[in-house]
């Protein structure tokens, strides 16, 4: 099996400075307790599970600790309930990009659900502009204090739901205006890919990009739904792709052809690994096949999911990977070219960010 190059360790501090790339990040998943908090009273939303931000976050890391993906969904409902206003979902979206940005990302593809931010009146449109704004107000924001990012929209459809044909539309209408993609995401038991065939003939058809949740909770058919029918251009999570990899006593893999097929085609892999635990995807984080995938060349991406409900940050991510894996500057470099190869940006731009500010901040971090 193929070594990584580990170079001198990474240690937090610098892993800050390190120039991120994250791709799989959910604007529902990674609000500030203290805005919830906020948000909550401003809406008149009286069934937050506690009172003061600490207690929240620790509650929301809590729950989310089910090894249930059907539980840890179950705490979007007192997030998603603060969202519903152009205020709300402004703010939101602005101090996600600034969070982002302290964190070091420095391109970030955030997705959300419009079709759960409509109960105070708000359109679909409406929804979508809120956000909107309020990134280019977080990038304005960022730009000021002297860093850098650029922040791009995915929207999700609810996999349980019968909108993903008008969400895929939505998609295409804002494509210009900073909506980069279309997602499927929700309970994957029951809910296969391919209910959504007609919205994802729709995005290729529109020649617009997609993710696919896939292969997270539920194992290979899910994934080769998302590959063979639906045509992915990433799979959301696609950990359970070792279910089609035996690796001998010796430490030899051999690859069934699902597993030949995503990594011939170089299909994305957006990991998730603090997440995968939570949701029971995989027992430990030192039972993350991400190694193992890392080694055998797939291209493996890093990313937080939900930072709320993980309680992590990318550079948080980082330094799990490094503290479990033992991780150099070099292989941390690989895995962020990777995102940034895989983001949903035209080729120049996506070169233009490799060139210009990956590989220098990388060069600087490795001497």
């Amino acid at each position: 099996m193929t070594e990584l190059a580990h170079s001198s360790a990474p240690v937090l501090p610098e892993l800050r400075q390190a120039p991120k790339v994250l791709l799989h990040d959910h604007l529902d998943g990674g609000l500030r307790p203290a805005t919830v908090l906020e948000l909550a009273r401003e809406c008149g939303y009286d069934r937050l599970p506690a009172d003061d931000a600490d207690a929240l976050a620790r509650w929301f890391r809590d729950a989310a600790d089910s090894g249930s993906l059907e539980r840890y969904l179950e705490t979007f409902e007192h997030t998603v309930a603060v969202m519903q206003t152009p205020d709300g979902l402004s703010r939101v979206a602005r101090e996600c990009a600034v969070d982002l940005a302290a964190d070091g990302v420095v391109y970030a593809e955030v997705r959300f659900a419009p079709e759960q931010h409509l109960e105070r009146g708000l359109s679909l449109d409406d929804v979508v502009d809120a956000v909107l704004a309020g990134m280019r107000a977080g990038e304005s924001e960022v730009q000021a204090s002297g860093r850098r990012i650029r922040v791009g929209v995915l929207l999700t459809a609810m996999r349980h739901a019968a909108r993903s044909r008008e969400i895929a539309e939505l998609a295409v209408r804002f494509r210009d205006r900073g909506v980069v993609g279309f997602d499927i995401a929700g309970a994957e038991a029951g809910n296969p890919p391919s209910r959504h065939l007609d919205a994802f003939e729709y995005m290729r058809d529109a020649n617009a990009h997609f993710t696919i949740h896939a292969g997270e909770a539920f194992g290979l058919p899910s994934i080769h739904e998302a590959v063979a029918f639906c045509g992915t251009d990433r799979l959301g999570h696609g950990v359970r792709i070792t279910d089609d990899i035996q690796v001998g006593p010796d430490g030899t893999a051999t690859l069934g052809r699902l597993a030949n097929y995503v990594r011939d085609k170089r299909i994305p892999l957006e990991l998730c690994p603090s997440s995968n635990v939570q949701t029971g995807a995989v027992d430990s984080l030192e039972q993350h096949p991400f190694d193992l995938l890392a080694r055998l060349r797939f291209r493996v991406t890093v990313n937080t999911d939900n930072r709320l409900m993980s309680d992590t940050t990318m550079t948080r991510e980082m330094d799990r990977l490094v503290q479990t894996f033992g991780y150099g500057w070099s292989d941390l470099e690989r895995f962020t070219i990777n995102a940034m190869k895989s983001a949903f940006l035209p080729f120049d731009q996506r070169l233009a960010l490799i060139d210009d500010v990956v590989k220098p901040g990388y060069a600087v971090l490795i001497g």
